[in-house]
């Protein structure tokens, strides 16, 4: 499945542009609590919602991502208790998984991808982000991913050089992540300059592009909108309200709605004729 094919991801954005894309981590705090959680997203407008598997070296992680990732292995979360998770949930937007390579490596005996892809879309699955995976050495899982019709999604940093950047276009399937700003995801006060250079780059290649690392607020989202990107993409912010908030489910759906009409506030208006 190569850029540009009419993914069920891709369709899903095209289809209710500009896309909101929301993530949290699977089992934080219990993966009874996450099914709560996901459907309080899909319910407040997510689009396309990404669930992290997590794993005990999360490189791409900031503070928030990473103290999620250790409560939901506290509890115990295993990649067969996530993937039976998944398959209960019924939503309508589609699922992604995020996790590390090693943990797809893992899934099977003979260290190869095809058993966790399987899974995956066994348990209807949508698409796979892998933040450590080059694109140039993701051979092995991209067959997988074509073979069961998953996306698999690659990210796009500020600092990808141009022969890189085409080699990542080519390879990634849904949308292209794009990288808001250098570092480990969180969120922050501001959308940084990177983001509408970044955009400026990719504007020739036809796959959506979704923006993410930092994304926060409903004028985030406005702002990255406007500045081109087809959706955004929204972790640490929800991350946050699962830790701290008294009600959960009713801020994630709240938080969702906020998020989801400042992005549709971006979208310019149609030039007059």
């Amino acid at each position: 499945m190569n850029a540009g094919t009419d993914s069920e991801i891709e369709r899903t954005i095209r289809e209710n542009h500009p896309a909101l894309i929301a993530y949290i981590t699977a089992g934080d705090p219990s993966l009874e609590e996450t099914r709560e959680y996901v459907e309080a997203l899909d319910r407040g407008g997510a689009d396309l919602i990404e669930l992290g598997l997590p794993f005990s070296e999360p490189i791409a992680e900031g503070p928030t991502i990473q103290a999620a990732i250790n409560r939901s292995l506290e509890a115990g979360t295993t990649p067969g208790a996530f993937f039976d998770l998944v398959a209960g949930l019924e939503t309508e937007a589609p699922l992604l998984v995020m996790t590390y390579y090693n943990m797809i490596l893992q899934h099977g005996p003979d260290a190869d991808p095809e058993p966790f892809v399987s899974r995956a879309a066994e348990a209807g699955l949508a698409g796979i982000i892998v933040p450590d995976l080059p694109a140039e050495e993701s051979g092995p899982l991209r067959k997988a991913c074509e073979a069961h019709g998953l996306d698999l999604v690659f990210i796009v940093a500020p600092t990808t050089d141009d022969e890189r950047l085409d080699s990542i276009m080519e390879r990634t399937a849904g949308f292209a992540y794009v990288q808001a700003r250098l570092g480990t995801t969180g969120a922050r006060a501001d959308v940084s300059g990177a983001t509408h250079d970044s955009l400026a780059r990719l504007d020739e290649y036809p796959i959506p592009k979704a923006v993410g690392f930092g994304v926060s607020e409903g004028d985030h989202a406005a702002e990255i909108v406007s500045a081109g990107a087809d959706g955004v993409i929204v972790g640490s912010a929800l991350v946050d309200l699962i830790a701290e908030s008294e009600d959960p489910v009713a801020a994630l759906e709240s938080k969702a709605r906020e998020l989801k009409a400042g992005a549709e506030r971006g979208v310019p208006e149609p030039e007059q004729p």
